[in-house]
């Protein structure tokens, strides 16, 4: 009986089976909201679910000249950093799994060890395009990190704690952070996108450029994994923010409003701006990102002098 509930709980568990699941779901109404609105139909419901079963089902060849124990464990180690972050969030409304003060520090950096995957796998093969994504892939996450990161310590500053889980019952009190420290929310969203990779800030796997950038060369398990990293990463960012901004997630029906309504403005940016190059990013974001936030601290600061 113990055997069936542990069994139970690994597949019903917000890290576990489900949040797989949520991941592809969001994935398609990313995609689908996207093709809404460039007028086009977009994919059907169980597209990324059959995406990724195929992928599972096919072969995963390894390319010479490279690092065979490498090439298998990065998207696993991935995979595992973005599922082992989801631990310490509110998903779908309910208190983290667990928590412990200055776990929000720790779930940034697990949420940076996917792309530190992706950039090393692209690094590890001979391949030009995946060498050329491996360089942006890295160049890009020192652009967006420090922005993103300083985005999210606002709403901790503001309550006094490095703990997700306060900082979340601190915004469901009523306090919607997105107004009183707008320009942080700003560089939330866009720096979210950034760390997924998102038009405009696709570069790193700009298909009429260089293929699939550092991935190219992974299909099979491999790219499987990866991809499903990416659907548990935006998951868990869009409840970031929500939490942190949007007066808390206190139960399930506010997560998932307010995670669509982030995801939809998130598909509006990605509509209306064109590809970014990889200098415009760096260039842009790196400076004005970083000087946003920056500039709300200062704001939040003098407030609390005054």
């Amino acid at each position: 009986m113990n055997t069936v509930t542990t069994i139970a709980a690994l597949l019903l568990f917000p890290s576990g089976l489900i949040l797989l699941l949520s991941g592809l779901a969001f994935e398609w109404a990313d995609r689908k909201l996207l093709a809404q609105y460039q007028n086009r139909l977009g994919p059907r419901w169980f597209q990324p679910l059959a995406d990724v079963v195929k992928l599972l089902a096919k072969e995963e060849v390894v390319p010479e000249g490279v690092n065979r124990t490498l090439f298998i464990a990065l998207p696993i180690a991935g995979l595992a950093g973005a599922l082992t972050a989801a631990l310490y969030t509110p998903l779908f409304g309910l208190q983290p799994a667990y928590s412990f003060r200055g776990d929000l520090i720790v779930t940034l950096y697990l949420l940076s060890l996917l792309t530190l995957c992706m950039g090393l796998a692209g690094s590890n093969t001979l391949d030009r395009f995946s060498l050329v994504g491996a360089t942006r892939t890295l160049t890009q996450l020192f652009s967006y990190e420090a922005p993103f990161m300083l985005a999210l310590l606002g709403p901790a500053v503001a309550a006094g704690s490095w703990q997700i889980s306060e900082i979340a019952d601190y915004s469901s009190a009523g306090r919607y952070l997105l107004l009183t420290q707008p320009l942080g929310f700003l560089v939330a969203i866009v720096g979210l996108m950034g760390k997924l990779e998102l038009p405009p800030f696709d570069a790193p796997e700009a298909e009429t450029e260089i293929v699939a950038g550092a991935l190219t060369e992974y299909s099979g398990r491999g790219l499987a994994l990866f991809r499903l990293g990416k659907g548990v990463e935006l998951v868990v960012g869009l409840t970031l923010v929500a939490a942190f901004y949007m007066g808390g997630v206190a139960n399930p029906l506010l997560w998932l409003v307010k995670t669509l309504i982030l995801l939809l403005v998130m598909v509006a940016l990605q509509a209306l701006f064109t590809r970014l190059r990889i200098d415009q990013t760096v260039g842009l974001w790196w400076r004005y990102g970083a000087l946003l936030v920056l500039v709300q601290w200062l704001i939040m600061v003098l407030v609390g002098l005054l």
